[in-house]
Protein backbone atom coordinates (compact mmCIF):
# COMPACT_ATOMS: atom_id res chain seq x y z
CA UNK A 1 0.00 0.00 0.00
CA UNK A 2 1.51 3.52 -0.70
CA UNK A 3 0.38 7.17 -0.63
CA UNK A 4 2.10 10.30 -0.56
CA UNK A 5 2.38 10.68 3.00
CA UNK A 6 -0.13 10.03 5.83
CA UNK A 7 -3.47 9.81 4.34
CA UNK A 8 -3.35 6.10 3.21
CA UNK A 9 -2.96 5.54 7.13
CA UNK A 10 -7.30 5.75 7.06
CA UNK A 11 -6.81 2.68 4.44
CA UNK A 12 -4.63 1.02 6.77
CA UNK A 13 -6.13 1.12 9.05
CA UNK A 14 -9.59 -0.60 7.66
CA UNK A 15 -7.27 -2.82 6.28
CA UNK A 16 -5.92 -4.07 9.77
CA UNK A 17 -9.08 -4.00 11.38
CA UNK A 18 -11.19 -5.93 8.89
CA UNK A 19 -8.21 -8.47 7.69
CA UNK A 20 -5.79 -8.67 11.24
CA UNK A 21 -4.46 -12.20 10.33
CA UNK A 22 -2.85 -10.11 6.73
CA UNK A 23 0.73 -8.46 6.76
CA UNK A 24 0.87 -5.11 5.55
CA UNK A 25 3.28 -2.69 3.72
CA UNK A 26 2.92 0.76 3.60
CA UNK A 27 4.86 3.11 2.11
CA UNK A 28 4.67 6.81 2.71
CA UNK A 29 6.35 9.04 -0.06
CA UNK A 30 6.73 11.94 2.25
CA UNK A 31 9.81 13.44 0.63
CA UNK A 32 7.81 14.21 -2.21
CA UNK A 33 4.70 14.61 -0.66
CA UNK A 34 2.15 16.35 -1.49
CA UNK A 35 1.49 14.98 -4.60
CA UNK A 36 -2.14 17.13 -5.12
CA UNK A 37 -0.54 19.93 -6.32
CA UNK A 38 1.67 18.22 -8.34
CA UNK A 39 1.59 17.70 -12.38
CA UNK A 40 -0.41 14.34 -13.03
CA UNK A 41 2.68 12.92 -15.24
CA UNK A 42 5.27 13.52 -12.57
CA UNK A 43 2.59 11.36 -10.36
CA UNK A 44 2.12 8.89 -12.43
CA UNK A 45 5.92 8.74 -12.52
CA UNK A 46 6.01 8.37 -8.77
CA UNK A 47 3.20 5.58 -9.03
CA UNK A 48 4.81 3.41 -11.46
CA UNK A 49 8.05 3.55 -9.34
CA UNK A 50 6.51 2.59 -5.86
CA UNK A 51 4.74 -0.05 -7.46
CA UNK A 52 7.72 -2.03 -8.67
CA UNK A 53 9.94 -1.12 -5.62
CA UNK A 54 7.24 -2.87 -3.52
CA UNK A 55 6.05 -5.79 -5.53
CA UNK A 56 9.84 -6.62 -6.23
CA UNK A 57 11.12 -5.90 -2.68
CA UNK A 58 8.34 -7.14 -0.65
CA UNK A 59 6.65 -9.76 -2.64
CA UNK A 60 3.59 -8.28 -3.11
CA UNK A 61 0.44 -10.27 -3.60
CA UNK A 62 -1.65 -7.51 -3.96
CA UNK A 63 -0.95 -3.34 -4.09
CA UNK A 64 -3.32 -1.15 -2.86
CA UNK A 65 -2.88 2.56 -3.99
CA UNK A 66 -3.99 4.41 -1.21
CA UNK A 67 -4.20 8.24 -2.55
CA UNK A 68 -6.56 9.32 -4.83
CA UNK A 69 -3.99 11.49 -6.74
CA UNK A 70 -1.68 8.63 -7.88
CA UNK A 71 -5.09 6.42 -8.51
CA UNK A 72 -6.60 9.19 -10.84
CA UNK A 73 -3.16 9.38 -12.19
CA UNK A 74 -1.55 6.08 -12.87
CA UNK A 75 -4.75 3.65 -11.52
CA UNK A 76 -5.33 1.97 -15.24
CA UNK A 77 -1.83 1.82 -16.51
CA UNK A 78 -0.57 0.07 -12.82
CA UNK A 79 -3.45 -2.35 -13.58
CA UNK A 80 -2.37 -2.93 -16.64
CA UNK A 81 1.43 -3.78 -16.27
CA UNK A 82 1.95 -5.79 -12.70
CA UNK A 83 1.19 -9.41 -12.57
CA UNK A 84 -1.14 -8.44 -8.83
CA UNK A 85 -4.54 -7.26 -8.49
CA UNK A 86 -4.44 -3.33 -7.99
CA UNK A 87 -7.21 -1.87 -5.94
CA UNK A 88 -7.37 1.83 -5.92
CA UNK A 89 -9.65 4.23 -3.67
CA UNK A 90 -11.74 6.15 -6.31
CA UNK A 91 -14.03 3.19 -7.42
CA UNK A 92 -15.15 1.66 -3.84
CA UNK A 93 -16.02 5.51 -2.76
CA UNK A 94 -17.91 6.28 -5.87
CA UNK A 95 -19.77 2.88 -5.79
CA UNK A 96 -21.12 4.07 -2.16
CA UNK A 97 -21.96 7.57 -2.92
CA UNK A 98 -24.53 6.69 -5.42
CA UNK A 99 -25.85 4.14 -3.06
CA UNK A 100 -26.13 6.20 -0.21
CA UNK A 101 -27.75 9.36 -2.35
CA UNK A 102 -31.90 9.78 -1.76
CA UNK A 103 -31.64 13.28 -3.50
CA UNK A 104 -29.77 12.76 -6.48
CA UNK A 105 -27.44 15.44 -5.48
CA UNK A 106 -24.02 14.54 -4.78
CA UNK A 107 -20.71 15.82 -3.99
CA UNK A 108 -17.02 15.46 -4.35
CA UNK A 109 -14.15 16.99 -2.63
CA UNK A 110 -10.33 15.83 -3.55
CA UNK A 111 -7.08 17.79 -3.84
CA UNK A 112 -6.16 20.21 -7.33
CA UNK A 113 -5.45 16.62 -9.17
CA UNK A 114 -7.20 14.80 -8.30
CA UNK A 115 -10.47 16.70 -9.00
CA UNK A 116 -8.79 18.64 -12.27
CA UNK A 117 -7.78 14.51 -13.17
CA UNK A 118 -11.74 14.16 -14.14
CA UNK A 119 -11.64 10.74 -12.91
CA UNK A 120 -14.19 11.20 -10.21
CA UNK A 121 -16.56 12.98 -12.16
CA UNK A 122 -16.14 10.02 -14.96
CA UNK A 123 -16.48 7.35 -12.17
CA UNK A 124 -19.49 9.32 -10.86
CA UNK A 125 -21.37 9.39 -14.43
CA UNK A 126 -20.17 5.69 -15.43
CA UNK A 127 -22.07 4.06 -11.74
CA UNK A 128 -25.42 7.00 -12.10
CA UNK A 129 -25.81 9.23 -14.95
CA UNK A 130 -28.86 10.17 -13.35
CA UNK A 131 -26.84 11.98 -10.49
CA UNK A 132 -26.08 15.66 -10.30
CA UNK A 133 -22.77 15.80 -9.13
CA UNK A 134 -20.58 18.98 -7.80
CA UNK A 135 -16.91 18.96 -7.27
CA UNK A 136 -14.81 20.99 -5.57
CA UNK A 137 -10.61 21.34 -5.13
CA UNK A 138 -9.22 22.16 -1.58
CA UNK A 139 -6.07 23.12 -1.59
CA UNK A 140 -4.45 23.28 1.86
CA UNK A 141 -6.16 20.49 3.70
CA UNK A 142 -3.83 17.69 3.15
CA UNK A 143 -0.91 20.01 4.60
CA UNK A 144 -3.01 20.57 7.83
CA UNK A 145 -3.27 16.68 8.51
CA UNK A 146 -0.03 16.43 8.00
CA UNK A 147 1.06 19.15 10.31
CA UNK A 148 -1.10 17.75 13.27
CA UNK A 149 -3.58 20.83 12.50
CA UNK A 150 -6.46 19.18 11.78
CA UNK A 151 -8.93 21.01 14.07
CA UNK A 152 -7.55 24.69 14.23
CA UNK A 153 -9.20 27.59 13.46
CA UNK A 154 -6.95 28.33 10.26
CA UNK A 155 -7.88 25.03 8.49
CA UNK A 156 -12.34 26.16 9.77
CA UNK A 157 -11.80 29.18 7.75
CA UNK A 158 -10.51 27.60 4.97
CA UNK A 159 -12.90 24.69 4.74
CA UNK A 160 -16.05 27.39 5.00
CA UNK A 161 -14.68 29.27 1.94
CA UNK A 162 -13.53 25.92 -0.23
CA UNK A 163 -16.91 23.91 0.44
CA UNK A 164 -19.33 26.61 -0.50
CA UNK A 165 -19.74 25.14 -3.67
CA UNK A 166 -20.67 21.78 -1.96
CA UNK A 167 -23.16 23.54 0.29
CA UNK A 168 -24.73 25.81 -2.23
CA UNK A 169 -25.39 22.71 -4.59
CA UNK A 170 -27.24 21.70 -1.42
CA UNK A 171 -26.02 17.82 -1.97
CA UNK A 172 -27.48 15.56 0.44
CA UNK A 173 -24.13 12.57 0.52
CA UNK A 174 -20.41 14.17 -0.31
CA UNK A 175 -17.30 11.52 -0.56
CA UNK A 176 -14.08 12.35 1.05
CA UNK A 177 -12.12 11.68 -1.98
CA UNK A 178 -8.90 12.34 -0.32
CA UNK A 179 -7.86 10.03 2.19
CA UNK A 180 -6.40 12.59 4.63
CA UNK A 181 -9.79 13.99 4.53
CA UNK A 182 -11.34 11.76 7.52
CA UNK A 183 -9.28 13.29 9.78
CA UNK A 184 -11.03 16.36 8.80
CA UNK A 185 -14.47 15.03 9.30
CA UNK A 186 -15.98 16.80 12.02
CA UNK A 187 -14.61 20.45 10.47
CA UNK A 188 -16.05 19.35 6.56
CA UNK A 189 -19.09 18.23 8.30
CA UNK A 190 -19.90 21.62 10.27
CA UNK A 191 -19.04 23.15 6.75
CA UNK A 192 -21.63 21.81 4.49
CA UNK A 193 -23.68 20.79 7.47
CA UNK A 194 -24.26 18.30 9.52
CA UNK A 195 -27.31 16.58 7.43
CA UNK A 196 -25.27 15.65 4.59
CA UNK A 197 -23.85 12.40 4.94
CA UNK A 198 -20.06 11.89 4.46
CA UNK A 199 -18.64 8.94 2.59
CA UNK A 200 -14.91 8.08 3.40
CA UNK A 201 -13.00 6.13 0.25
CA UNK A 202 -10.73 4.73 2.83
CA UNK A 203 -13.45 2.49 4.82
CA UNK A 204 -15.33 1.32 1.55
CA UNK A 205 -11.67 0.63 -0.16
CA UNK A 206 -11.39 -1.35 3.14
CA UNK A 207 -14.60 -3.43 2.32
CA UNK A 208 -13.54 -4.04 -1.43
CA UNK A 209 -9.87 -5.25 -0.29
CA UNK A 210 -11.33 -7.68 2.03
CA UNK A 211 -14.36 -8.93 0.03
CA UNK A 212 -11.32 -9.90 -2.88
CA UNK A 213 -9.02 -11.62 -0.76
CA UNK A 214 -11.69 -13.54 1.24
CA UNK A 215 -13.77 -14.04 -2.04
CA UNK A 216 -10.30 -15.78 -3.92
CA UNK A 217 -7.28 -18.08 -3.01
CA UNK A 218 -5.25 -14.45 -2.10
CA UNK A 219 -6.21 -14.62 1.92
CA UNK A 220 -3.82 -15.30 4.37
CA UNK A 221 -3.53 -18.78 5.82
CA UNK A 222 -4.30 -19.86 9.03
CA UNK A 223 -1.54 -19.05 11.15
CA UNK A 224 -0.69 -19.05 14.96
CA UNK A 225 0.51 -15.14 14.39
CA UNK A 226 -1.43 -12.35 13.20
CA UNK A 227 -0.29 -9.26 10.31
CA UNK A 228 2.91 -8.11 10.40
CA UNK A 229 2.45 -4.51 9.70
CA UNK A 230 5.70 -2.39 8.15
CA UNK A 231 6.05 1.00 7.93
CA UNK A 232 8.52 2.65 5.22
CA UNK A 233 8.75 6.50 5.11
CA UNK A 234 11.00 8.23 2.29
CA UNK A 235 11.11 11.58 4.60
CA UNK A 236 11.96 11.51 7.82
CA UNK A 237 10.99 8.31 10.07
CA UNK A 238 10.82 10.19 13.50
CA UNK A 239 8.34 12.46 12.61
CA UNK A 240 6.21 9.60 10.53
CA UNK A 241 6.45 7.11 13.44
CA UNK A 242 5.08 10.14 15.75
CA UNK A 243 2.41 11.72 13.11
CA UNK A 244 1.75 8.20 12.31
CA UNK A 245 1.40 6.89 15.90
CA UNK A 246 -1.50 9.98 16.42
CA UNK A 247 -3.12 9.11 13.35
CA UNK A 248 -3.10 5.52 13.08
CA UNK A 249 -2.13 3.69 16.11
CA UNK A 250 0.02 2.08 18.09
CA UNK A 251 0.66 -0.46 15.01
CA UNK A 252 3.23 2.72 13.97
CA UNK A 253 5.95 1.06 16.15
CA UNK A 254 9.16 1.48 14.01
CA UNK A 255 9.21 3.27 10.84
CA UNK A 256 11.77 2.01 8.00
CA UNK A 257 13.63 4.76 5.38
CA UNK A 258 13.58 4.16 1.72
CA UNK A 259 15.63 6.75 -0.48
CA UNK A 260 15.31 6.71 -3.77
CA UNK A 261 18.86 7.19 -5.58
CA UNK A 262 19.73 10.39 -7.35
CA UNK A 263 18.47 10.34 -10.76
CA UNK A 264 15.67 8.01 -10.14
CA UNK A 265 12.77 9.33 -8.98
CA UNK A 266 10.29 8.81 -12.03
CA UNK A 267 12.48 5.85 -13.97
CA UNK A 268 12.98 2.85 -11.75
CA UNK A 269 13.50 1.46 -8.37
CA UNK A 270 16.54 1.28 -7.40
CA UNK A 271 16.60 2.83 -4.10
CA UNK A 272 18.97 1.97 -0.76
CA UNK A 273 17.08 1.37 2.33
CA UNK A 274 18.00 1.82 5.96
Amino acid sequence: MFDSGFGGLTVARAVIDLLPREDLVYLGDTARYPYGPRPLEEVRGFAHQIARHLVERYDAKLLVVACNTAAAAALDELRASLPIPVVGVIGPGVRALVRATTSGRVGVIGTVGTIGSGAYQEAVAAADPDVTLTCAACPGFVEFVERGEADSDQVRVLAERLLAPIREAKVDTLLLGCTHYPYLARTISDAVGRDVVLVSSADETGFEIRSLLEGGDLGAPERGRPGRHRFVSTGDVEWFRTLGQRLLGPEVLEVERHSWTVGSETDGPDATSS
